[in-house]
């Protein structure tokens, strides 16, 4: 009687712990890696202060530029590339040297500014262009006109 006893109450645990191993099994299987999507890709917009439209040979604008992010993503990397097509002057970040045409600089700040000095008496205009580490690209093209 009381081997039988003994059975009947293992039993009944079994009966009670399966149910709960399997619905925590099935809530392990819900939460896979595999499952779970981490955005890492943020579109962005520029904010670009005013900025003069004169300038006169040997003369420097600042330029100041932000980048916002539609989101949010630590290891996203910004990138600068431009290009002058009419004119001549140099385009440089703080006291680095003067950025060339088409090559690409990475930002370490997503609030700078860029410093235009002008080396023509003509009118000048260039692009530039701002892209992050996952393909997304904003251009600007910047015109001054020559100043006597």
């Amino acid at each position: 009687m009381k081997n039988i006893k003994i059975i009947i109450k293992k039993g009944l645990a079994l009966l009670l712990i399966i149910p709960v191993m399997i619905l925590f099994e099935l809530s392990l299987s819900s939460c896979s890696t595999n499952d779970l999507e981490i955005q890492q890709n943020f579109p962005f917009e520029l904010n670009i202060m005013p900025i003069p439209k004169d300038i006169a040979t040997g003369e420097t604008v600042e330029i100041t530029l932000k980048i916002i992010p539609k989101g949010h993503y630590a290891e996203t990397k910004y990138y600068l590339r431009y290009f002058q097509f009419d004119g001549n002057g140099t385009l440089r970040y703080n006291n680095h040297p003067p950025y060339k045409p088409n090559d690409s600089y990475e930002l370490s700040e997503k609030e700078f500014r860029l410093y235009y000095t002008s080396t023509s008496t003509v009118s000048q205009s260039f692009d530039v262009w701002i892209y992050d580490s996952f393909g997304n690209v904003r251009q600007i093209s910047f015109q001054f006109n020559a100043k006597n």
